[in-house]
C-alpha cells in the first residue's frame, strides 16, 4: 500500500518516470546531450510541468547519478547479504563480480558515475557523496575483516599529507584501518574499478581476451590474495 498524500504519491511516481526516461536518454544520447525538454516530450507533458520536479539539466544529472550509485549499492548489499557466511576474501570476489555484472548491464550509467566528467557539470557532494561511497565502504569493511589481528607488510613510510587523508577516511567511514592497510585497500579499490572500466570502455581491444570474464576473475583473485598477504605477519629474518 502506497503511503503519503495523493500529491506526495503523484510526485514520487512522476519523479520515477523522469528518472526512467532520463536513463533511456542517457543510454541513447549520452550525458552531455541530456535535455529536460526531451524528457518532458517523452513523458507527454509540457516542459514547465517537468520543471516542478527537476529544475535543470544539472538536477537531472544529479538525480541519475544518485539513482545509479544507489542501484549499484543495493546490488552489492544484496550480494553481500547472501555471502555473509563466506570468508572475507570470498566476499571481496562477490563484490567485484557484482560490480562487473552491473556495469556491463548498465554501461551508460556506469560511465556516468565512473567515467569522464560531464562538461559544465559539478556534482553536489552533499547529495552524491553518501551514495557514491557505499561500495567503497563495503570494500573497506571487507579489507578490515581480512586483516583483523594481522600485521601489514606494506611500508610504513607514507607521506604526511597521505596520513592526513587516511585520517579523514577513517573519520568519515568509521572503519579503523591503519594507514598501511588503507593504502592496500585503495589499491584494491582502484584495481577493481580499473579492471571494470577497461572492459566497459573497450580499452583491452576487441580481440585481446576471448573470455573477458576469465581474465577479470584471475585479476580479482590476485587482488584478493594480495589483500590477505598484506596482513600476514612478518617472518623473522625475511
Amino acid at each position: 500500500m502506497e503511503r503519503g498524500t495523493p500529491r506526495q504519491r503523484a510526485r514520487v511516481r512522476t519523479t520515477a518516470d523522469i528518472t526512467r526516461i532520463g536513463r533511456e536518454h542517457l543510454a541513447t544520447h549520452g550525458a552531455a546531450a541530456l535535455s529536460l525538454r526531451a524528457v518532458a516530450r517523452d513523458l507527454g507533458v509540457v516542459s514547465s510541468a517537468v520543471y516542478r520536479y527537476v529544475q535543470s539539466r544539472d538536477e537531472l544529472l544529479t538525480l541519475l547519478i544518485v539513482d545509479a550509485y544507489n542501484e549499484l549499492g543495493d546490488e552489492v548489499d544484496r550480494a553481500l547479504d547472501e555471502a555473509r557466511e563466506r570468508t572475507a576474501a570470498d566476499r571481496f570476489l562477490v563484490v567485484a563480480h557484482t560490480v562487473r555484472r552491473w556495469a556491463l548491464a548498465e554501461p551508460a550509467r556506469y560511465g556516468l558515475i565512473y567515467g569522464g566528467p560531464v562538461p559544465g557539470y559539478a556534482a553536489p557532494g552533499e547529495q552524491t557523496t553518501e551514495p557514491g561511497t557505499r561500495v567503497i565502504i563495503a570494500l573497506l569493511h571487507i579489507v578490515n575483516d581480512i586483516g583483523t589481528g594481522g600485521a601489514t607488510r606494506v611500508s610504513s613510510r607514507l607521506p604526511r599529507a597521505l596520513r592526513g587523508d587516511f585520517k579523514r577516511i577513517r573519520e568519515s567511514t568509521h572503519v579503523a584501518l591503519p594507514d598501511e592497510v588503507l593504502a592496500v585497500a585503495v589499491l584494491a579499490w582502484t584495481a577493481l574499478f580499473g579492471a571494470v572500466s577497461f572492459e566497459v570502455f573497450g580499452q583491452f581491444g576487441a580481440e585481446t581476451f576471448t573470455d573477458p570474464a576469465s581474465i577479470f576473475d584471475v585479476q580479482m583473485r590476485q587482488v584478493s590474495a594480495m589483500l590477505a598477504d598484506s596482513h600476514r605477519p612478518r617472518v623473522s629474518g625475511r
